[in-house]
């Protein structure tokens, strides 16, 4: 079983920056993939960004590409989201997300556990 525990979330002013935390807990396979996603009031859940456990590999959403970057940290078994230059479209619960295949991608129901959210609410 893997349990994670989001961090990191709060009220910031546009082009502003916040630093998401993703701790997990249990056995986490080389295979896994680690996300982040949103959900913003009214809409439904969107891709934000992936990491592998194993390798380099990374993938951003359009919206957030160049303004977001995920990490690592394979030793203290946590995954960061750096958001810079925040947008009020940006507001929203971010969750973190973990995939125990290899081929996992942005979509939602590919990813087996889920963390409870961290609320990200960026002011005009």
């Amino acid at each position: 079983q893997v349990q994670l525990v989001e961090s990191g979330g709060g009220l910031v002013q546009a082009g502003g920056s916040l630093k998401l935390s993703c701790a997990a807990s249990g056995t986490i396979l080389s295979t896994s993939t680690m996300g982040w996603f949103r959900q913003a009031p009214g809409k439904e859940r969107e891709f934000v960004a992936y990491i592998k456990w194993s390798g380099d590999m990374t993938y951003y959403a359009n919206s957030v590409k160049g303004r977001f970057a995920i990490s690592r940290d394979n030793a203290k078994n946590t995954v960061l989201l750096q958001m810079n230059s925040l947008k009020p479209e940006d507001t929203a619960v971010y969750y973190c997300a973990m995939g125990i295949y290899f081929n996992t991608g942005g979509h939602p129901t590919g990813y087996n556990y889920w963390g409870q959210g961290t609320q990200v609410t960026v002011s005009s």
